[in-house]
């Protein structure tokens, strides 16, 4: 058997598959954030071992931890876990949501002509490098302090193997890395004061990254087994589905919102503010869009109103909504693809005197479906090609959701078995991998595309209408981003 941990923002899920890919058991912790200040999101890196510790305890109680053969790791992208000379974490992780460092981004682009050509990307707050140059000018105490600076997920690889490594999917997150040459970038390193000697080590998600350590492996009950490589979310995403050759991609409704492509080739296009990065496989690269807050915003509602998500979408079914007045902008912690915009703001507009709940919450599931369309429009105008979509993440168990994204996007969308676990089945399937070996045979052998529940036909008949709402929409964007800054100026 094969265990697969997934960092997420919000849990720490791991799946069990078997040798032929079959799913054992899964479990999983939730997790808090923290947010001191407008426009910061942190986590301690400390409750990620604890709930590492807990969710193997309690897969202990379904299965025989000895089977285990070998650990995959996915997680959130882009935190930045700093670790001084001694390993030990000197402030809370700084995670890929926040948005503090906005002017950083802008002194990074400043100090490198070329800085876009080496990176492949455009600085965003979401990015590690540009959250280090605000410890570095903000926190000089704790950079000076710092020794090594790790991802989140490769914290986790540390305290199972003691070893500081990463792999090329979620160190092309960072802007430190070279994804064309899936190399570190001496260059892009110096622009954050740092330099090789504070990076981990790199190697392919499906290599080993060494054997699990004999403090960890008596802490979790498991034997000495070897830990993969591993990826960052959306390419362990990726790998759940099937989605390993170019074209083939995916919607993950999670926390935060991907459309995700595979390409054969590193092909950045940051005027699009499509992230290009590399797969998790040996010589393979993603495009990709991002929204910040997808099925968060579905779970930030019903927090709110002070019931579960399934009593607000049950309203929507019950009124037989098919339209509604209202627009929603998703923008809870400000937005990355197309805007680029850490101060975007959320809001509801258009309600009257006849508005019910139950409009608002299709106005949402609306409104995430349409910045899904504004990351889509962003590929297609980077010449990504978009040939077959499957849909993951814990927002895709909606029918209804599903189908409304199928009909603003007037595209035809699969969604398969397991597709609620995400990118912890792809961490399994990276740990088969690095036993079995990561040749082309063995990819499509151990990572086939789960078979189709459902195909979501798009309704012809609604193009116009989410055209036009598509429309209003994005004005209601522009007509109010100027007021954002206001508002943070209040906070």
């Amino acid at each position: 058997m094969y265990l697969g941990l997934d960092l997420g923002t919000s849990s720490l899920k791991a799946v069990v598959t078997d040798a032929q890919g079959g799913l054992v058991a899964t479990e999983s912790v939730n997790l808090q954030t923290h947010s001191p200040q407008p426009l910061w999101v942190e986590q301690d890196p400390e409750a990620w071992w604890q709930a590492t510790v807990a969710v193997v305890r309690q897969l202990s109680a379904k299965i025989d931890l000895h089977d285990i053969r070998a650990i995959g790791l996915a997680g959130h992208m882009h935190g930045a876990v700093l670790l001084d000379a001694k390993g030990q974490v000197i402030r809370p992780c700084i995670l890929w949501n926040d948005g503090r460092s906005a002017a950083e981004c802008e002194q990074l682009e400043a100090s490198l002509a070329d800085f876009r050509q080496r990176s492949g990307n455009v600085a965003m707050p979401g990015f590690t490098a540009p959250k280090l140059l605000w410890v570095k000018n903000h926190e000089p105490d704790a950079f000076a302090r710092t020794k090594t600076v790790l991802l989140p997920k490769d914290y986790l690889r540390y305290r199972l193997t003691g070893r500081y490594v990463s792999e090329m999917s979620d160190a092309a997150g960072t802007l430190w890395l070279n994804p064309g040459k899936r190399d570190w970038d001496d260059a892009l390193l110096a622009a954050t004061g740092l330099g090789r000697e504070h990076m981990p080590s790199l190697i392919e998600g499906s290599r080993v990254s060494g054997p699990l350590s004999d403090d960890a492996a008596a802490a979790l009950g498991l034997n000495a087994v070897p830990v993969a490589g591993g990826a960052g979310d959306n390419a362990a995403g990726a790998l759940g589905v099937g989605v390993t050759r170019p074209g083939q991609g995916f919607i993950s409704l999670g926390t935060s919102g991907v459309y995700f492509v595979v390409s054969e080739a590193h092909k950045s296009a940051p005027e699009h503010t499509v992230h290009a990065f590399c797969h998790c496989l040996p010589g393979r690269w993603h495009q990709m869009s991002v929204m910040l807050s997808a099925a968060s915003s579905l779970e930030w509602w019903a927090r709110l109103q002070q019931v579960d998500v399934a009593t607000l979408l049950a309203e929507v079914e019950n009124a037989s909504k098919t339209s509604t007045e209202v627009i929603f902008l998703p923008y809870l912690t400000g937005e990355r693809t197309p805007h680029n915009d850490p101060l975007a703001r959320a809001q509801f507009f258009g309600m009257t005197s006849r508005t019910a709940r139950a409009d608002m919450t299709l106005a949402l599931l609306e409104g995430v479906a349409f910045s899904i369309a504004d990351g889509e429009a962003a590929l297609l105008a980077a010449g990504t090609p978009l040939d077959d979509i499957s849909l993951i993440g814990g927002g895709a168990r909606s029918p209804r959701w599903r189908q409304i994204i199928a009909d603003v996007l007037q595209r035809p969308l699969h969604f398969r078995e397991g597709g609620e676990v995400g990118p912890g089945l792809g961490a399994a399937r990276l740990a088969q991998l690095c036993i079995t070996g990561d040749s082309p045979e063995q990819i499509d052998s151990v990572c086939p595309p789960p078979a189709i529940v459902e195909t979501h036909l798009p309704d012809a008949g609604k193009a116009e209408y989410y055209r036009q709402r598509l429309e209003l929409y994005r004005k209601l964007y522009q007509h109010t981003a100027p007021l954002n800054a206001l508002f943070t100026q209040e906070d």
